[in-house]
């Protein structure tokens, strides 16, 4: 599976796309429990990638349930060293609508409950994340998309990650609003931490559904209407990731790949060896 440096995270289904071979299915058990799903290794035109369901097939999970360290670490097991995040968002600005992708290079945590690191319990460490998003990435996926002229395209902006399941009250809405965020979502985070502290580039294409609450007219949506933005998200995206993978696939050296060759703090004659063996497939390199 060494061949396979190409991940990604998002709904059931995102694999069935044009000129797909499903090569296998493949159950990970990782230290850190069972992932969310089966991962699904494909062939795109000679390039292979790994999908993974971040809610489970059938959409089993809340954002809060996902779990996100064995995902991250799974991705590792099997050579990942690229992520594209594919998430359906709110937004937060007039100019993003409906049906809009956004490729954001901020974001603003306000979850509560979820565990956000491979460090603690006997090994300390601390890595940057001042950019959460691999602007290489970024700047390939702009350009592929762009090409295509699918959809309405913006590059930049800040997500918002709440904790949910509920959605955002209209005095919060209004609030990220005012410090000028783009989009709301509930699953970006800790998946970019994480993908960080594993040394793994990682980039989200945020797929705009929704106004969110604080435009006034919000309340006229129907359920339909946003399943119907959703389904065409998701037609278009998938139109679109062979072309993704097949550019994103030449992008080979970036710094994300040694995110963490300065983080470990601990004396390495003080981390516990169950730790040192846990994180083995993360840091042995470093220990």
């Amino acid at each position: 599976m060494a061949d396979i440096k190409i991940g990604i995270i998002g709904g059931s289904g995102l694999y069935d796309l044009p000129d797909v071979k499903v090569i296998d299915n493949i159950s990970i058990a990782t230290p850190f429990g069972q992932p969310s799903d089966q991962y699904t290794i494909v062939d795109i035109n000679g390039i292979r990638a790994v999908f993974l369901p971040r809610h489970g097939r059938g959409h089993r999970l809340l954002p809060g349930e996902i779990p996100a360290k064995a995902n991250i670490y799974g991705f590792k097991t099997l050579g990942v060293d690229k992520i594209i995040a594919i998430s359906a968002v709110g937004s937060l600005q007039e100019k993003i609508a409906p049906e809009d992708f956004v490729l954001p290079d901020q974001v603003i945590d306000r979850t509560k409950h979820r565990d956000a690191s491979f460090f603690g319990n006997g090994i300390a460490g601390h890595i940057s994340f001042a950019d959460p998003f691999c602007t290489g990435l970024i700047d390939i996926i702009y350009d592929t998309i762009q090409k295509q002229n699918r959809v309405k395209l913006h590059k930049g902006g800040t997500y918002i990650c709440m904790e949910g399941p509920a959605f955002s009250s209209k005095a919060e809405s209004n609030l990220y609003r005012s410090w000028q965020a783009s989009v709301i979502g509930m699953t970006a985070l800790p998946e970019a931490k994480l993908a960080r502290e594993a040394e793994m580039c990682y980039a989200l294409i945020a797929m705009s559904t929704d106004y969110d609450c604080w435009k006034e007219d919000t309340e006229a949506v129907s359920v339909d209407m946003l399943i119907k933005h959703m389904q065409q998200n998701t037609a278009n995206i998938k139109t679109l990731l062979p072309s993704i993978i097949k550019n994103i696939a030449a992008y080979q050296k970036c710094a994300h790949h040694e995110a963490a060759r300065y983080a470990v703090i601990t004396d390495k004659n003080k981390i516990p060896e169950q730790v040192k063996n846990k994180l083995a497939r993360l840091y042995e390199k470093y220990f």
